[in-house]
This record gives structure tokens, C-alpha cells and sequence, in this order.
């Protein structure tokens, strides 16, 4: 679990309460390019000091565990980025419903696996395909189906770039309906 201390100290040069790119990428265990690239794309909005050098302060540290945050729950860079520049909340729904329902089918192609890999694990014949137990579940309506387009085949985050991308070419969010074609 991501944890935030905010309890920074000045790095010698004047920054009171701030913190350098390179202590910054350190407490989260990040490249300092990583950071630069956040920068590059409005994720991020360091201070300058008198040198020029990025100057961290503790809302900055806030935005870099919510982006680690949102990438770790499966939201790319762009799709952060609108939400963080979006308090519309018509937006933020635009774009987290698809996110939402992209990660459910992901659960129920997961829980589908996972119950035939204890069908073989529960299996007491040599050849695990010819267990009662695990034929059934194959032959269930659907079983592969489910898994194989729910969260093999079908792109990581395929329903989100779709309404992200178009909401970047249009300015409009597509409907909920017709957001997710996976």
C-alpha cells in the first residue's frame, strides 16, 4: 500500500518545505524521467527556484501517489490526466463507468479461470480432462468465451482508450453505450 508523508524538509538551497526531483522520485521509488515525462504531459506542475531546478511541494506529492494510485487501479496516463484537470463530475463519470465495467468483465474472466484451475486442482483422475467435474465446467455456455474475450484477447484498458480517446478528439464523452465495443 502507497503511503504519502508530506513531512518534508528543505534540501539546503532555499526550498523550505520542498523537495528536489531526484528526493521526490526516491520516496516513491520512481526514475526522475518518470517524473519529467508526468511534467511533459500537465500531470505535474513543479515550482522553479532561482536555478531553475524543480521545486516539489506536498500537493505535488499528493498528485504523484494519486497518479500511482490510479495507474496501479489499470487508468492510463491520459485518462489521469483528464480527471485531474476535470472536476466536472459528468466527466469523470464518462470516463470511470467503461473503466469500471472494462475491470468487472476482467473480475468475472478471473473468477471464471480461477474456477476451472480448482476444477483440475479438485480432480482425483490422472487426466484432468476427463473429470466429470471439470467437463462440466468446460462445457458450460460461455466458459471460454467469457474468459478468453473478457481478459485474454481483449486489450488492457481497451474500453477506457476508447472514451479517452475520443473525448481527446471530440471534447464530448461517448455514452456509456456505446463506449466499450470488446
Amino acid at each position: 500500500m502507497l503511503r504519502l508523508n508530506v513531512d518534508m524538509k528543505s534540501s539546503g538551497d532555499g526550498g523550505v518545505g520542498t523537495l528536489g526531483i531526484g528526493a521526490l522520485a526516491a520516496r516513491f521509488g520512481l526514475a526522475t524521467h518518470v517524473l519529467r515525462h508526468w511534467e511533459a504531459m500537465g500531470l505535474l506542475h513543479p515550482e522553479r527556484d532561482a536555478g531553475g531546478r524543480r521545486r516539489y511541494r506536498a500537493d505535488d506529492l499528493t498528485r504523484v501517489a494519486t497518479i500511482l494510485i490510479l495507474k496501479e487501479a489499470g487508468l492510463g496516463l491520459n485518462t489521469i490526466r483528464i480527471l485531474s484537470a476535470q472536476a466536472d463530475r459528468a466527466t469523470r463519470h464518462g470516463i470511470l463507468h467503461p473503466a469500471a465495467e472494462e475491470l468487472r468483465s476482467r473480475i468475472a474472466a478471473a473468477q471464471a479461470s480461477l474456477e476451472l484451475i480448482e476444477g483440475g486442482l479438485h480432480c482425483e483422475y490422472e487426466d484432468v480432462t476427463q473429470c466429470p467435474n471439470y467437463r462440466r465446467l468446460i462445457a458450460e455456455p460461455g466458459a471460454f468465451r467469457h474468459t478468453v474475450y473478457a481478459g485474454l484477447f481483449a486489450p488492457k484498458n481497451a474500453c477506457i482508450d476508447e472514451a479517452v480517446n475520443h473525448y481527446l478528439a471530440t471534447g464530448v464523452l461517448p455514452s456509456h453505450d456505446s463506449t466499450c465495443r470488446h
